[in-house]
């Protein structure tokens, strides 16, 4: 069940006045994101996969034009293990080839980049066809700047005799 501060249930008398966030499609493209909500779930199993674990993600993409919200799933199955990696790269938790136990106390609130693309389906009852974002990738952050080496603008002189530390005597100053 998702742990979501909207998710209460509201009687006929209560008042109204929510209008949403609208709904809008991001183009394709690469976007900075933030995971907005954490919850632990159960995915039953397919013809694809078997029965296993799942994160539920509620990651809000980040855009000039104003933010989006897209509901991701990561499945704790080995078959997408990859998947699980990325998206730990992404959130700056794990390098590549090194072993990680997610911390998923600390997925809740993680910033990192990914790349979205539009996904379309066809309503099972109306027959219309929608579309809607979704993250086909989550990317690694980019490297930090290694600190300079050798700058020729600043140079350390050797100590000499008359900068040389002293020595420390206890109770003498």
């Amino acid at each position: 069940m998702a742990n979501n501060v909207n998710d209460v249930a509201m009687t006929w008398d209560d008042e109204i006045q929510n209008d949403g966030e609208g709904f809008r499609v991001l183009p394709e493209g690469e976007y900075d994101f933030t995971v907005t909500d954490f919850t632990r779930g159960r995915f039953e199993g397919s013809d694809n996969m078997k029965a296993c674990p799942k994160a539920e993600l509620t990651i809000k993409i980040h855009d000039p034009d104003g933010d989006v919200t897209v509901n991701e799933n990561l499945f704790l199955n080995k078959k997408v293990e990859w998947k699980l990696c990325q998206f730990f790269i992404a959130i700056g938790h794990r390098k590549h080839g090194e072993p990680l136990r997610p911390n998923w106390n600390a997925v809740k609130g993680a910033k990192g980049r990914c790349k979205v693309g539009i996904k379309k389906w066809t309503g099972k009852k109306d027959g219309k066809e929608y579309k809607g974002n979704e993250i086909t990738a989550f990317l690694e952050p980019p490297e930090t700047a290694a600190p300079p080496q050798g700058n020729a603008a600043y140079t350390q002189e050797p100590l000499t005799s008359a900068t040389q530390p002293r020595k420390w005597t206890g109770g003498q100053f």
